[in-house]
């Protein structure tokens, strides 16, 4: 099949891959735009998978503040260079890990972040809620080890379903970026304000201390 000029423009106006690439899948793809954008995707990820590991010392830090003023985010994202840092699709790309952050309150950037502590008692919570469900020993450890998935998918960034489109992780959001942008990326910290959080239990433990003063004990 022939590969027309209007074809070309057409994929790359829907992937905004290079001309030749356009071309090239096309070609392979003996004309059929849907495969050819399957098949720029592909690459597109493949090639993000070998800039996983290429310094991200750049980028920004953004900022998201939801409401009037009830939840405030700061999120620092990582690339190669200052140009990429500059582009309206990076500076998107940061305003919506903040919006997440925002939305979905993670714990953990990624899951190497948590503590063997904080496993071992996750684990040992919900051992015990199988034991009270009558679940048999033998099979709890399993139960555990797919509880502990899930903990990771809920309370890890990286793993969590992205709020725009949850039918893809954070990270896979971020992994289809690097193959448009032609960068690694990378997410370092955020911080999570909430508007008086901690306040109410720090107001207890005052109220606490002082009926104990007044006790004399």
């Amino acid at each position: 099949m022939q590969i027309t000029a209007q074809m070309v423009k057409e994929l790359r106006e829907r992937t905004s891959a290079g001309m030749m690439d356009c071309k090239k899948m096309l070609q392979e793809a003996e004309g059929d735009m849907n495969k050819a954008v399957e098949l720029l995707r592909k690459k597109g990820l493949a090639a993000a998978e070998k800039k996983a590991g290429r310094v991200a010392a750049e980028g920004t830090v953004g900022s998201y503040i939801h409401g009037n003023g009830s939840i405030g985010v700061l999120v620092e994202v990582n690339c190669e260079t200052d140009f990429v840092a500059r582009t309206e699709d990076f500076q998107s790309l940061v305003k919506d890990i903040a919006m997440h952050v925002a939305a979905a309150d993670p714990r953990f950037v990624r899951r190497e972040e948590v503590t063997q502590g904080v496993l071992d008692k996750e684990a040992e919570i919900y051992a015990e809620q199988m034991r009270q469900e009558g679940k048999p020993e033998k099979i709890i450890p399993n139960i555990v080890k797919g509880k502990i998935e899930k903990y990771y998918s809920e309370h890890c960034l990286l793993e969590q379903p992205f709020i725009k489109e949850t039918d893809k992780t954070v990270q896979q959001m971020i992994t289809e970026k690097v193959a448009k942008i032609g960068e690694n990326i990378q997410v370092r910290r955020f911080a999570r304000f909430k508007l008086g959080e901690g306040i109410e239990k720090k107001q207890e433990d005052f109220a606490a201390e002082v009926a104990q003063a007044v006790s004399g004990k």
